[in-house]
């Protein structure tokens, strides 16, 4: 039986192993260094202490995790002679990635209803999103991600492994681990399909339902300057959607898995957690006075 498993990575691109552990070291540090600003700097900035701030800093703090849960073995296995990870490892690796991920999906759509609620119920917004609401709404994600991932998890590390131990991916995924197993991943697969319809499928469905509606109560404001200040508090929300959803439907709801999966998960492992900060603070100009002011505090 295998008791540790090889993680091929980017073993194939010999001569770019140094220039790809920098760059994503460097990615690494920019979006853990950018997500705690953004959080110290909603903390810190009355102005910011609103309930789509509190889910913005929520959902940076979830994405330190979630980057945190593959990225540094990722550098590890770049620059390392033996590219292992143990059996209990690798599970510990794979629950972690899927229930912040799954958390990350059902977040964006808490954070979508928000922008509805803001936008067609101005007058009545504060009233119906008070702290106990916000506080609810903000505990589900992390629930149901954890709860929703555990099955296709348990699935996957109870089917026996004992052939080969190489997974063709920089860590421990659901399609890799179940392509090696000796039992017949059926069931593991259709599993996986139903959590990630749940996970990935229904949140999006949710979250293009919603902007329908935000679009449409939009399109009836009439005038110019009140549709522009509508969109821009929900531009960086849709772009932080399309940017995790794209490559993260492709991959989960065709669970059999491609030479190409790795390079579609370097986009919202690496990628999009990288991207995240600088879409929430250069695109919002609350955010951004807010840091220019508090940069003009810290250099006096």
């Amino acid at each position: 039986m295998v008791n540790e498993f090889l993680l091929l990575g980017f073993s194939n691109l010999h001569n770019f192993q140094n220039v790809l552990f920098c760059l994503v070291l460097l990615a690494y540090i920019i979006c853990v260094f950018g997500n705690i600003t953004i959080i110290i700097l909603i903390k810190m900035e009355p102005s910011l202490h609103n309930p789509m701030y509190f889910f913005i800093s929520i959902f940076a703090a979830l994405e330190i995790m979630f980057i945190s849960a593959t990225v540094p073995k990722l550098l590890a296995i770049l620059v390392q002679t033996k590219k292992t990870i143990t059996f209990i490892g690798c599970c510990v690796q794979l629950y972690a990635f899927n229930a912040f991920g799954e958390t990350e999906c059902f977040l964006l759509a808490i954070m979508a209803f928000d922008r509805y609620l803001a936008i067609n119920n101005p007058l009545r917004y504060s009233a119906i999103m008070n702290y106990k609401l916000r506080s609810e709404l903000a505990v589900i994600p992390w629930l149901a991600g954890f709860f929703v991932s555990f099955f296709p998890t348990f699935f996957t590390v109870v089917m026996g492994f004992c052939g080969s131990n190489e997974i063709n991916h920089f860590f421990c995924d659901l399609a890799p681990l179940q392509n090696l197993a000796c039992s017949d991943p059926y069931k593991s697969n259709l599993i996986t399909i139903v959590a990630a319809s749940i996970s990935i499928v229904l949140p999006f469905i949710t979250i293009v339902g919603l902007y329908v509606h935000i679009i449409i109560t939009v399109l009836k404001i009439q005038s110019r300057e009140g549709k522009k200040k509508a969109f821009s508090t929900c531009s960086s929300h849709l772009i932080v959607v399309c940017l995790f959803y794209g490559t993260a439907i492709i991959v989960y709801v065709r669970p059999n898995g491609s030479h190409y999966d790795k390079y579609l998960a370097l986009m919202y492992t690496v990628v999009t957690p990288l991207l995240n900060p600088f879409i929430y603070a250069l695109r919002n100009r609350e955010v951004k006075l807010s840091l220019t002011k508090l940069i003009g505090q810290c250099l006096k």
